[in-house]
């Protein structure tokens, strides 16, 4: 039996759902958590068969670790705990045993880029200094704060004169191609940076792509690309336990299909058991957009400009193919460094990577596909029996082609990619688990066609413009009813930012200041949606 009545109702358990719970329980809220799967966690879980340990959805976690959001909470006192690898990150170059390679010492990185060309060692110092000097109120300014004031304050300030500003808001605006040319001048410095654009799916030719792949570089190189010990599920039960210590209410099993709205104001929420929990302040949605505006809200109430944004030009990311490798060794890389990575990037160079951008946006399915690889066993011993290696690797389609026959051809040209690059690596294959879109999105309601991002990272759904013409918050047309997943700004990553934005909006409005503070937010909202 759930409660009759409580403050909040926080629909879903992924990272930013918890946060969300967590943030509201700190505050004295009585909150209830609905998932609809029978664990915990949304993407962030994790399965053990056998003694092999396989990571479902998401693996790696820089922002985790760098998040300020996240450290806040102190999860590593509930129980969590990171694993590294030797190196961080390798990108291979070429089949012939060419690659860079991200260590834990930034000069080691240096000597690593520079190799063709010295000058880009240096210049790789360089940025990384930079990125240092700023890393606080930045990652404050992208994951703390909406409009982010203070931190935006606080960043002008480190960076100094108007004109050091002007120049990093340039920098931040640049497609990754540029960025890459105007940094280096060898092969190895642009290719960290496109392939760590590949993370998200800006095209490496457009606006913002650039941010995306340096700061996941600079992450690598700040906090490395750690998985959790144990497992992705091991992060979710911490924040699982961090939850409940705070005193929320956490029910698995328990679909929301519809939300109750009376004069303006979501009142309630009902479940697919027939159950209605009151609801005195505030519903948060860790949904996709498409799922809250077209499933759970009444259909009559979604005004028509949103209605038509939603249905014209909201767009997926791409759609994930992931390949989950259980091998009887290691793979036999050409390239030394990465046999000890927890993380390889293959697919050649930057420019290789212009073209295979350009072949996702324009409907082709890469005849040689950028892979993403995870080496868990590299980083967490314990994910495999001993002597053998636990590996995912993914790699994307093209929007809007998503089908199952399309996710095995691409499925069988990653497998021979990475033979391409480490010969026999078919040999050592004891078997191999394939997440195709239609998987992941059965799996995880919220990755819709297999899009892992909630939508999206390109400026166009980006800040005021996400998931559609708005204010960036998370607030929603409803009083109440609040937005608190990667559908809204910052977007995709494990951050918690989202979640925690949502709920410091839900508290703002329902303090003593909050007739004022919503007041005309919510209604422009209206108005930019009608």
């Amino acid at each position: 039996m759930l409660p009759r009545s409580v403050d909040a109702v926080v629909i879903g358990s992924g990272p930013n759902g918890l946060v969300s719970a967590i943030t509201l329980a700190d505050a004295g809220w009585d909150v209830l958590v609905l998932e609809a799967a029978d664990t915990f966690g949304g993407a962030v879980r994790s399965t053990e068969d056998g003694g092999w340990i396989s990571d479902r959805f998401s693996s790696n976690y820089p922002l985790g670790v760098a998040s300020p959001v996240l450290r806040a909470l102190e999860l590593e006192k509930f129980g969590l705990k990171w694993a590294h690898a030797p190196l961080p990150l390798v990108h291979l170059l070429d089949s012939d045993g060419a690659a860079a390679a991200i260590h834990p010492d930034p000069e080691d990185t240096a000597k690593s880029i520079g190799a063709e060309h010295p000058g880009d060692g240096d210049a790789w110092v360089r940025l990384y200094q930079q990125y240092v000097s700023i890393r606080e109120p930045l990652l404050k300014a992208l994951l703390t704060t909406w409009p982010p004031i203070g931190p935006g304050v606080k960043l002008a300030r480190k960076l100094g004169s108007a004109g050091e500003l002007l120049r990093f808001a340039r920098f931040m605006a640049m497609p990754m191609h540029r960025m890459g040319q105007e940094l280096f001048d060898g092969r190895q410095g642009p290719a960290i940076i496109a392939g760590n654009s590949l993370h998200a799916d800006a095209p490496l030719s457009g606006a913002v792509s650039g941010t995306m792949g340096w700061l996941l570089a600079m992450l690598a190189q700040d906090v490395g690309f750690p998985v959790v010990a144990g497992g992705s599920s091991a992060f979710s039960g911490a924040m699982v336990r961090r939850a409940e210590r705070a005193g929320a209410l956490l029910v698995p099993g328990t679909p929301v299909t519809g939300l109750e709205v009376s004069a303006g104001r979501v009142t309630a929420v009902r479940t697919a058991s027939g159950e209605t929990v009151l609801v005195e302040r505030a519903v948060v949605a860790d949904t996709s957009a498409p799922v809250l505006y077209g499933e759970l809200l009444p259909q009559a109430l979604i005004p028509g400009g949103l209605r038509r944004d939603l249905d014209d030009r909201f767009e997926w990311d791409y759609p994930t193919v992931k390949l989950n490798f259980r091998l009887n060794g290691p793979i036999p890389w050409l390239a030394p460094e990465a046999r000890s990575a927890g993380v390889v990037h293959l697919g050649g160079t930057a420019d290789d990577l212009v073209h295979l951008s350009a072949d996702l946006d324009t409907g082709r399915v890469p005849s040689q596909p950028f892979l993403l690889i995870g080496q868990t066993t590299k980083s967490d011993p314990t994910r495999s029996p001993d002597g053998t290696e636990a590996v995912w690797a993914y790699a994307h389609l093209p929007r809007g082609i998503a089908d199952d026959a399309s996710a095995e051809k691409l499925a069988g040209r990653m497998e021979r990619a990475i033979e391409r690059f480490a010969p026999g690596f078919g040999d050592l294959v004891i078997d191999r688990d394939l997440q195709r879109p239609s998987t992941l999105e059965s799996g995880n309601a919220a990755l819709g066609l297999g899009a892992v991002g909630g939508g999206t990272m390109q400026l166009h759904q980006q800040l005021i413009f996400r998931p559609t013409i708005g204010l960036g918050s998370a607030r929603t047309f409803v009083d109440g009813l609040y937005l608190g997943s990667s559908a809204i700004h910052p977007g995709g990553g494990v951050h918690g930012a989202c979640g925690h934005l949502a709920a410091r909006t839900a508290l703002r409005d329902a303090s003593l200041l909050g007739p004022l503070t919503r007041k005309l937010p919510t209604a422009t909202l209206r108005h930019l949606q009608r």
